[in-house]
């Protein structure tokens, strides 16, 4: 009788740590529990402005109710449909350009040198950290009509007619997808290369065994066991097409390629910031964030019949 008590003592003492050490993750986790409320979640309350007629300086009680009609009004602006085929044409480019973080993240756990693959890690990831301004400022000194490229080639005599390489409407979605990638390129390799490091390294030596020679490790072991991550974030990509971005294409805007780079996010932000407009921007601002909801559980349900595992 008296081990059994002692036993119960124990279990009792143990199930009070357990609930000790929750409670302190809790409150560890609560400041950034109340930043995303404060920043995700309340800012919604402002989507009533969509239903109103408000003007600024105008209190919302005194403002006409209007309903659906900035909703309707989407449907025959034709600023939308333009906006709309410039966020889905870089988005895709981007989804397009997804397995490239992959390589490289294979190419990088190749290098056998501890110093080489610590500096292509350093040289890749770095620019994820270079703000879109400093990244058009280099652009800028780089590719304009007196930059270094148009300088170089008018040295060499290679071409009388300097390149407009951020002012061509023909070739802005291509330029700014390769600015894309090569900031982010790196950042996102970590995910596959940490993806990497979790394989097992038995398959890799009984592999070796067997004869296998790097390519077919490759193949054979390393893409099917990060196959999963890179269909998880493929699908996430895929809920965010309105989501193309903001900064990016606000720094490289100019009156020559306005039309071509104009994105959701770009076009809500001239709506309500520039022009003044709050209710229309506030109506296609929710427009977006439905339709990417929408997405992400037609996502979520599409990798739940095929991968038989869902995403959220």
């Amino acid at each position: 009788m008296e081990i059994t008590y002692k036993k119960g003592e124990v279990v009792q003492a143990k199930k009070r740590k357990i609930h000790a050490d929750g409670i302190k993750l809790l409150l560890m986790t609560l400041p950034f529990i109340i930043f995303v409320i404060a920043f995700s979640y309340v800012p919604l309350f402002g989507w009533v402005y969509a239903f109103f007629d408000y003007r600024p300086g105008i209190p919302l009680s005194q403002t006409a109710f209007v309903g659906i009609e900035h909703f309707r009004e989407m449907l025959h602006d034709r600023d939308m449909l333009r906006v709309m085929i410039n966020t889905l044409a870089l988005s895709l480019l981007s989804i397009l350009a997804a397995p490239l973080p992959l390589v490289l993240a294979i190419m990088i756990s190749e290098v056998k040198s501890g110093f080489f693959k610590r500096l292509i890690q350093t040289t890749t990831t770095l620019p994820n950290y270079i703000s879109w301004i400093i990244v058009f400022s280099l652009a800028f000194s780089m590719f304009s009509s007196e930059g270094a490229i148009n300088t170089i080639i008018a040295r060499l005599g290679l071409s009388d007619t300097p390149l407009n390489v951020l002012g061509n409407p023909d070739h802005v979605w291509l330029v700014q997808t390769l600015l894309l990638i090569w900031k982010t390129i790196g950042w996102n390799a970590i995910i596959y290369l940490a993806a990497i490091v979790g394989i097992d390294g038995e398959q890799y030596d009984a592999a070796k065994i067997d004869g296998a020679g790097r390519f077919h490790s490759i193949v054979h072991i390393t893409i099917p066991n990060i196959m999963p991550t890179f269909i998880v974030l493929l699908l996430l990509a895929v809920s965010n097409l309105l989501s193309a971005g903001f900064e990016q294409y606000l720094v490289f805007n100019n009156i020559m390629v306005a039309d071509k780079i104009e994105v959701l996010d770009l076009y809500v932000y001239r709506l309500g910031l520039v022009t003044n407009d709050y209710p229309y921007s506030t109506a296609v601002g929710m427009f977006k964030s439905v339709i990417s909801i929408i997405l992400l559980f037609m996502i979520n349900s599409l990798s739940k019949k095929v991968r038989g595992e869902s995403i959220i």
